[in-house]
């Protein structure tokens, strides 16, 4: 039996209801009662498809006469109104919970059909019913407008507010629904289009607010050379052999415009700081000969207040390079300790061991009883917290340990006037890049900025530019990657099953003054040959991440009073560890790069004296073999031939895989169903 409803502006008896506007309309799959034709089973309340409210099948027995007139009798046209989208949630509630009881209390049945902005709320009931639900309704949303932006509230306030106005008449009411609607739609839509945003005034904003913000910081004295007449006696000729000599360094001036000439180098101390009797006794007493190559050509152009970039192998003297001109920076300036409020001279460094490498660099050197402190994580905060608000001159600092500081008041930056970022490439790697970034905003921007550096990436190269002013750049042999050349490279190719035995029968020849650091890939390797050695009787210490701090300093204590002679790491000792008379480093484990690689070797044969590496490699390291042969080429180093045939064997493999690969066809017959 079909029948024909008898109200069309009657809507379903639902309960909450959350479809498409496109339903109305239809094409879209709806639950609900509805009326329309159907194949005989009855009408009722079921899941339907069709067109609009067309046909619906059901599992009643009540005809759709009698439910159409029902509908029609007990209630008059919905209240129809619009509601933002982000208020829908707030209507029905966790489970529907908000909207089943407003449907409860108020005895009606409620319909929100949701859009991409809006949402179309319709109310059945008696008008005294829909009235008090919409009333409730209004009263979620202006609750739930307490914790949305203001510009939203608004919108919400104006989309619920709007309402058809009811009529006895369904037509009338149907005709006023529908300019209510295209009312709100106007609405909306005016109120979605944003002001136009004006960069250049934003632009120009923030460039007044940098200006507000340094207004009042006191000047910077940043030339303080005096180049002695030996140094400024030198010829081109005289200077570019002196280069040569000393690992063909090269300088260049990174300004845009017209270029400045690039200073002498200061061949001996007294050159640069003969005027300077505290230094030059610290020095002395320190009992160091000469500068090394990047000492004698970094100094002129730091004291001359020019940003500088460094780059050289690891163990070429770069601490002292940046610390010297420092101290005499910090006592040069205008405005005394008293009057700074803060400290002068900052030092970013990627570790820990780097950290207090370059801390007991300061103290060693001391200058004009200036005070540094160390900041880095693993230490009591609060200890560090009173050395710093106690008064400094130079902060040593890990980026974590001073942006935690930085961020609870702390400590004060804008006082700082000569900023360091030590080894910067290891900083990037270890992802420090946003700290930096945090730190420098509330350092002054017309500093004095040094930069140092083992490797010259293009990270690297980027940091520069974002954080130095028209720099000169000095580089001693290459910017390619270089291991140095005071140490003698063996290469022994292996088995992992071989490596332990290789080990111990370099343990059994050492002798009695030598002293080597080992390197290994894993702290758990590093534990377990710890823990060998020392059934064996012989003395190690062990120096990994997962150790307290405490631990680690203790180790590095015994290491370098000679209490061991055996020093098991990981990488976290590759940089910043300064021992001078280690004679050997033992590479148990290849590292993960040819970066790594360089820095190991770099522990040895610093400060002028030769050292020897010892490498195991084996074929699981193969990816490698071709670059380390490249970085013993470039020292002069014999290459074995089985690495030679290692790398061959991999680029082989290497380039059969990429012949052995054929195009994939994206091309797929379609099934037909």
């Amino acid at each position: 039996m079909s029948g024909t409803p008898e109200n069309t502006g009657s809507e379903p008896n639902s309960t909450d209801f959350r479809g498409n506007l496109e339903d109305r309309d239809g094409g879209s799959r709806g639950r609900g009662r509805g009326q329309g034709q159907g194949p005989g089973r009855g009408r009722g309340r079921g899941r339907g498809r069709g067109q609009g409210r067309g046909q619906v099948r059901g599992c009643s027995s009540v005809s759709s006469d009698h439910v159409g007139t029902r509908a029609a009798d007990s209630r008059g046209p919905p209240l129809c109104f619009s509601l933002k989208s982000c208020m829908i949630g707030a209507v029905i509630g966790r489970g529907g919970s908000k909207i089943k009881h407003l449907q409860s209390s108020t005895n009606t049945k409620i319909q929100i059909i949701d859009g991409d902005a809006e949402a179309e709320v319709k109310i059945f009931g008696t008008d005294d019913m829909k009235r008090k639900a919409k009333e409730a309704i209004d009263a979620l949303v202006k609750n739930q407008e307490k914790y949305m932006p203001e510009s939203s509230a608004d919108n919400a306030t104006a989309q619920s507010s709007v309402e058809s106005v009811t009529s006895q008449n369904p037509g009338d009411n149907a005709a006023s629904q529908h300019q209510a609607e295209k009312n709100l739609s106007t609405s909306s839509i005016v109120k979605r289009v944003g002001p136009v945003i004006d960069w250049d005034q934003i632009r120009a904003a923030s460039i007044e607010w940098k200006q507000r913000k340094w207004a009042d910081l006191p000047p910077i004295k940043k030339n303080l050379y005096l180049e002695s007449e030996a140094t400024s006696s030198m010829s081109a000729a005289e200077v570019d052999k002196w280069r040569k000599d000393n690992f063909d360094i090269i300088c260049d001036d990174l300004k845009k415009d017209e270029k400045r000439p690039i200073p002498n180098p200061t061949c001996k101390f007294e050159d640069a700081f003969g005027q300077y009797s505290e230094l030059m006794e610290n020095l002395t007493n320190a009992g160091l000969e000469k500068p090394t190559p990047i000492q004698s050509q970094a100094w002129p152009i730091i004291l001359q207040g020019i940003d500088l970039i460094g780059v050289a192998q690891t163990g070429t003297g770069k601490t002292l390079s940046y610390l010297m001109p420092g101290f005499i920076h910090l006592v040069s300036q205008p405005t005394t300790r008293e009057e700074r409020n803060g400290p002068g001279m900052l030092i970013l460094t990627p570790t820990r061991e780097l950290a207090l490498q370059v801390k007991t660099e300061c103290s060693k050197y001391s200058y004009k009883n200036l005070k540094s402190v160390c900041i880095y994580g693993g230490r009591n905060r609060k200890e560090q917290i009173k050395d710093v608000t106690k008064g400094v001159d130079i902060i040593i600092a890990t980026p974590g340990r001073l942006n935690d500081l930085q961020m609870n008041n702390f400590v004060n930056l804008r006082s700082i006037t000569y900023l360091v970022i030590d080894e910067a490439d290891k900083m990037l790697d270890l992802g420090f890049e946003p700290q930096i970034m945090k730190i420098l905003s509330d350092v002054r921007p017309d500093r004095q900025t040094v930069m140092t550096s083992a490797t010259w990436p293009d990270a690297v190269r980027h940091l520069s530019q974002s954080y130095l002013k028209e720099p000169m750049i000095v580089y001693v042999g290459t910017l390619d990657l270089v291991a140095v050349n005071t140490v003698k490279q063996n290469i022994i190719v292996t088995t992992e099953e071989e490596k332990r035995a290789h080990f111990e029968e370099f343990l059994h020849n050492m002798a009695p003054e030598d002293k080597v650091i080992v390197f290994v890939s894993r702290k758990l390797v590093a534990d377990d040959i710890s823990s060998d050695l020392g059934i064996q009787g012989v003395p190690v210490q062990l120096l990994h991440g997962a150790r307290e701090q405490e631990e680690r300093e203790q180790a590095l204590e015994e290491f370098k009073a000679g209490y061991v002679k055996v020093m098991i790491a990981t990488d976290l000792a590759s940089r910043g560890l300064n021992v001078d008379d280690i004679t050997h480093v033992y590479n148990y484990d290849f590292p993960r790069n040819i970066e790594e690689y360089v820095h190991r070797v770099g522990r040895t044969g610093r400060a002028g004296k030769r050292g020897i590496s010892i490498t195991l490699i084996t074929r699981n390291d193969s990816r490698i073999a071709g670059e380390l042969i490249n970085i013993l080429k470039r020292t002069n180093q014999s290459i074995p031939e089985e690495l030679v045939t290692m790398a061959e064997k991999y680029k082989l493999r290497e380039q059969r895989k990429m012949t052995d690969k054929t195009p994939r066809n994206y091309q797929e017959k379609y099934k037909e169903f």
